[in-house]
């Protein structure tokens, strides 16, 4: 009994540690499962309501791209006691031109015989124009007065309407004639086993009605 007596006491001396080891690991268990990483997926609820607005017909077919570069600097005149504003953008631009067939009517076809069919094209136009911006840039800003933004926007602006004017001057209307009649005569010939003329709109030689075949 004497033997034990130093152990047991021993004992009672370290139970205080040992109580507080037990309640040490309890609160690290909570802990842990309270701010530890989740291992469960977050769920993710979406609620959406798509609607329908509008359906349009589509009939233009694009046949020919125009790419653009430009070093564009706007200059602005604020006022005659301070220097002007000035931006210079770098710019990456396109222009498709494109014919739209919605404006095909019987009229504008011609049969001629066996043979032959003429075809009265609605004119070439210039589909749409725009500046890629991401692809583009802002090189420099002078005497801007706190106005970056307004002044970046007026210059990106000039610059888009620059894209639409060079791209007639380069002939991009012409181009676009020509590239429908690559594009359009082959497939027409093919199908309709006749040597297919493509002339202007309404500059058909014959104005009779065609005759259905």
């Amino acid at each position: 009994m004497y033997f034990f007596m130093p152990l047991i006491r021993s004992l009672f001396r370290l139970l205080p540690f040992i109580l507080l080891l037990v309640v040490g690991w309890y609160v690290w268990r909570q802990v842990k499962d309270t701010f530890g990483p989740d291992e469960k997926q977050p769920e993710v609820i979406v609620n959406h309501n798509t609607i329908l607005t509008t359906v349009e017909e589509l009939g233009k077919m694009e046949l020919v791209r125009f790419n653009f570069k430009d070093v564009v600097e706007y200059e602005k005149d604020v006022s005659r006691w301070v220097p002007n504003s000035k931006v210079v953008l770098i710019v990456t631009g396109e222009a498709v031109g494109c014919i739209d067939f919605t404006k095909l009517t019987e009229q504008d076809i011609l049969f001629q015989g066996d043979s032959l069919v003429q075809i009265s094209l609605p004119e070439p136009e210039l589909c749409y124009y725009k500046i890629d911006h991401s692809k583009s840039k802002v090189f420099s800003k002078e005497n801007t007065y706190f106005q970056d933004a307004d002044l970046v926007q007026e210059s990106y602006r000039y610059a888009e309407s620059n894209v639409k004017e060079a791209a007639i001057n380069s002939g991009i209307l012409r181009q676009t004639q020509v590239n429908a009649e690559k594009v359009l005569k082959p497939i027409l010939e093919e199908v309709t086993g006749r040597k297919v003329v493509l002339v202007p709109q309404r500059r058909i030689q014959n104005p009779e009605m065609p005759k259905r075949r």
